[in-house]
């Protein structure tokens, strides 16, 4: 059963009852067990969450069972917890790490698990290779005769919304009058916004707070078509804003008060602006392979270095670690801000972007015109084509080899290969095709000056894709 199990860019995931079953969770924790005892951290205590995701409280009961049966002590969550929450656990406690049993946004059918490491952030492809490789030797009881360690089962969710009360004002959100809809996908940020909203006495609405496992109607990805339910409610209602955030709650997406999906990469370009200009922070800038070159022009005025990674925030944590990080974040909602974590944060960007609209006297949708014009308009689609393995090749290696002169009348200019293939057009536009990690997924992504153009660039390249089947 080992084979099945593969760490893509952040964790391991399977369908539940195929490759995402009990004997495969604990073959997971026994590996992790392996790991922690072979670093010396056998001794320190280590972290349990979980989502609300079909079987996700058993699967961390299972995992909390063999890490304690080698000597480890866990402290499990006492309920479903966002992955920031984890995370911000490990670093308050010293723990060694923590173990998230979450699909994120993966459709219901789907669970898995995620491993945080000490400093509170995904851990480092040495780590995860390590895990792997321990995973073909590990049973799951690897060091027989190990003192049983204790579970205790806490709350981890109110030490949270404490600090996250010290990054964000509240009082100055409450001030400005203004009204939004939260929408948590009926994931594991499922009452954790309205109680700080609740508590600061700001007028919201949720909805998707019940739980329910199957995520009905809806993928808990805060992207289109994802958000249809979070644009009725803030139109009906006569909101300000919409804020959504996908599974596990590390990741954010935004409803303006007209029903316009404001989409990740303005959501990075509106918190940098906002760390910068409002707030005076300064420090370097990371973005993804995948993420929009506005990014590259704001850190451009305001001098402040970049750098680009391959996908997956595990990179983005690195420099992190490293560097003098304001800011890094990635094309799916994952962004992570300096003196928090090192780690994306789905709640905490949500409460920023309603300081920054409380701050300006701004709607979104009005400080994403303001970007556009200081900057130049960047529009961005991302499409993913379910096809077989090897039509995703073979689109891959066309890319690759520039067997693709263009793409919806565009000439091909350059093509770069940090991770997927990147095929730009000039300095005005770029499209992107990349393998997902853990399906059969072709990522088809595109950033152009205008609407339509992004979707030309969607359709045709989607077109060649199904034409290499």
């Amino acid at each position: 059963m080992a084979n099945n199990i593969h760490f893509g860019t952040d964790g391991w995931r399977g369908v539940i009852g195929e490759d995402f079953i009990f004997a495969n969770v604990r073959r997971v924790a026994a590996a992790t067990a392996r790991y922690l005892r072979v670093q010396g951290e056998g001794a320190r205590q280590i972290v349990v969450g979980y989502d609300t995701r079909f079987l996700s409280a058993d699967s961390a009961g299972a995992v909390a069972e063999v890490l304690a049966a080698q000597g480890i002590p866990v402290k499990i969550a006492d309920r479903a917890t966002p992955t920031p929450a984890v995370s911000f656990a490990v670093v308050q406690r010293k723990a060694a790490g923590a173990v998230m049993i979450t699909a994120s946004h993966n459709p219901s059918r789907w669970n898995g698990i995620k491993f945080k490491a000490a400093y509170g952030g995904s851990a480092a492809p040495a780590i995860v290779k390590k895990i792997e490789d321990y995973l073909s030797q590990s049973e799951t009881s690897p060091f027989p005769g190990a003192p049983i360690a204790p579970i205790e089962s806490v709350d981890l969710v109110s030490p949270y919304l404490k600090r996250i009360r010290e990054l964000a004002s509240l009082d100055r959100i409450r001030a400005s009058g203004l009204r939004f809809v939260i929408d948590p996908m009926y994931g594991a940020a499922r009452g954790v916004i309205a109680r700080l909203f609740d508590e600061a006495r700001i007028p919201y609405r949720e909805i998707h707070g019940e739980h329910n496992p199957l995520f009905p109607g809806l993928n808990p990805e805060p992207i289109q078509p994802h958000v249809s339910d979070l644009r009725q409610a803030v139109i009906s209602g006569s909101f300000q804003a919409g804020f959504a955030t996908d599974g596990d709650a590390d990741r954010v997406g935004a409803i303006d008060r007209t029903g316009a999906f404001i989409d990740s990469h303005k959501i990075f370009s509106l918190l940098l602006k906002h760390l910068v200009e409002s707030r005076g922070r300064r420090g370097e800038v990371v973005r993804t392979f995948s993420t929009t070159q506005m990014i590259d022009k704001i850190a451009r005025k305001h001098d402040l270095p970049l750098h680009v990674t391959p996908i997956g925030f595990k990179y983005i944590c690195e420099l992190m670690l490293t560097r003098d990080v304001l800011i890094g974040g990635e094309e799916s909602g994952g962004i992570a801000i300096k003196d928090h974590l090192p780690e994306r944060d789905g709640i905490l960007n949500s409460l920023l972007l309603a300081e920054l609209m409380a701050e300006r006297g701004r709607t979104l949708g009005e400080m994403v015109e303001e970007l556009n014009n200081e900057y130049g308009p960047h529009y961005y689609g991302r499409v993913d084509l379910e096809i077989d393995r090897p039509a995703i090749d073979r689109t891959l290696r066309l890319a690759a080899t520039r067997q693709i002169p263009s793409v919806a009348d565009e000439t091909v200019t350059a093509v770069e290969d940090l991770d997927g293939i990147k095929m730009r057009f000039g300095d005005s536009a770029w499209l992107m095709v990349r393998a997902s990690g853990t399906e059969n997924l072709l990522r088809i992504y595109a950033e152009a000056p205008s609407p339509a153009l992004v979707n030309q660039l969607l359709d045709e390249m989607k077109q060649i894709a199904e034409g290499a089947r």
